[in-house]
This record gives structure tokens, sequence and C-alpha cells, in this order.
């Protein structure tokens, strides 16, 4: 759930069974479309926001998460809470939510993950919205224009990858293959970034190029690696995208043979002669 501090209007509000980094981009994206681009981002100290060394201890400010990367791309400050007390207004929301929301899924017969979210979408945030959002005390909006031409790159999962050899790249257990582009024939060797975007879609970037791009539904070019099956090393890492067939060579062709003949010799014969020197 997306809140906003001041007023305690609910921007965005979804079920889901586990809260991970792809739940919360997929949150942010939908405040900052129907929005904007919001100025800070108050939140707790999960794995998916910050990274934390030493458990309790305070957060590493310079490696940032996916979240947190897409966060400093939009220009918004991400504030992690430190205390309790510091959450008091969301915990008492969220407090509010688990108490109510979950009986008047029983009310109505609700049992489907799906039919919760169309509920809460439909009509219970609006309902909570115009009976307890307070007025701003000052007029305006503090939200900002959003990107629309890089906002589906922004928030999306990135990893750094080099192309191998022969124009693939591997993420996790998949290896994807790049077709030849009109202006360079092999990438082999250059940083891409692999996007992983929300819709389940995969792209490859090469700085603002986009040199590849791959189904959700696992297209052709998507093909699961098995290191069981294939070994490790370089036979692993060339995994190609179809079973390959055994490669058939052409038959040598059959040896040249040159009858000996005599031949002429420029310069004039030696005597022949039997031994060793000494």
């Amino acid at each position: 759930m997306i809140l906003d501090d001041a007023t305690s209007e609910i921007y965005c509000a979804q079920l889901v069974e586990e809260e991970s980094r792809r739940t919360v981009l997929a949150a942010i994206r939908e405040v900052v479309e129907r929005k904007g681009v919001f100025c800070a981002m108050y939140c707790d100290r999960a794995s998916h926001f910050f990274v934390t060394p030493k458990a309790g201890g305070p957060v590493d400010g310079s490696r940032l998460t996916q979240v947190g990367r897409a966060l400093k791309e939009l220009s918004t400050e991400i504030i992690p809470a430190c205390s309790p007390q510091a959450r008091g207004r969301s915990d008492r929301s969220f407090r509010t939510w688990q108490g109510r929301v979950p009986q008047e899924l029983r009310v109505r017969g609700i049992r489907l993950l799906e039919e919760a979210n169309e509920f809460l979408r439909g009509q219970y945030v609006g309902e909570f919205n115009r009976r307890f959002t307070a007025p701003a005390e000052q007029r305006g909006s503090a939200f900002g224009t959003a990107p629309r031409r890089n906002l589906e790159r922004i928030l999306s999962i990135q990893q750094e990858r080099v192309v191998n050899r022969d124009n693939t790249v591997q993420t996790g257990n998949q290896v994807l293959q790049i077709d030849q582009t009109r202006w360079r024939a092999t990438l082999a060797g250059c940083k891409v970034i692999v996007y992983e975007h929300l819709d389940g879609t995969v792209s490859i970037g090469l700085g603002p190029h986009t040199v590849a791009r791959f189904a959700a539904d696992g297209a052709s070019k998507i093909a699961a690696v098995s290191k069981k099956k294939q070994g490790c090393g370089k036979d692993a890492l060339m995994g190609t995208v179809e079973k390959s067939k055994p490669r058939t060579f052409p038959p040598f062709p059959q040896r040249l043979e040159i009858p000996h003949t005599t031949r002429d010799s420029h310069f004039p014969a030696a005597p022949t002669t039997t031994g060793f020197l000494s």
C-alpha cells in the first residue's frame, strides 16, 4: 500500500502473496503513471528497499537495490524508517486495514486474490479516501512529470551482462540469443543491460538501443540451460536455443596422385657417391 503522508490518501493498495521488489515496482509505477513522480518515499528497511550489512544496523546508502536504483533514476529520495515510532501513521493505517479488509471480504464471499484486488480498486479504496482523506495545508501538487519514454526501463529489474562470443547473453538459467543488428554484425564482448519488465517481457539494451526483445510466454529465443545435462565450463556457457544437431562435414577430397617423372635440372648432374664425409 502507498499512501500520502500529508493527506492519508491511498494511492495504491493490492493484496499479494509476498511483498517483493517486483510488486513494489508495480505499485510505484501505478502511482507514477496516475499522479506523477513524488519527491520522497518513506518506507521500512525491508531487503527490497535497502541493503543492511548488519542486522539492526544502519543501511548502506552506497549499495542500491532494484527499488532504490529505480527511485534514484526518478529523482525520488528514499528515506528509511529507523524506529517503529517513525512509521506511526502508516502502522496505524495498516492495522486498520488488517482488521477491516478481511471482514469486508468475508461478508462479500470473496475468496480469490484477483477478486479481492478488484474489490479494493473498484470500491474500498475510493470509499476509504472519501471518508478519511484530510485536505492538505497548502494548495498545489508536489508531483512532478513522469518520464514516459524511459519509464518501462526504469521500473524494471536490471542486470548487466557481457555478450558471449556466439552473440548470446546468459541470465539465470536462460540463454538469450541476440540477432544481428543493421549497424553491427556481432555484439560479442559488449556490456549490455537485461531488462525484466513488469509485464513479464524481457529486453536487452545497449545504451539507448534495444537490440532484442522477448515475449512473456517464452519466445523461441529463450531457452533454459540445465547445467546438470550440459555440464560446466565452456560447453555450459555456450548453450544454444534449440537442441543442436550433430554437425556433418563434407568428405575430404581424394588424395591427388601425381606420377613421379624425371624432370630436367637447372644444374649439371653431379656424380653419385656413397659413404660419409670426413
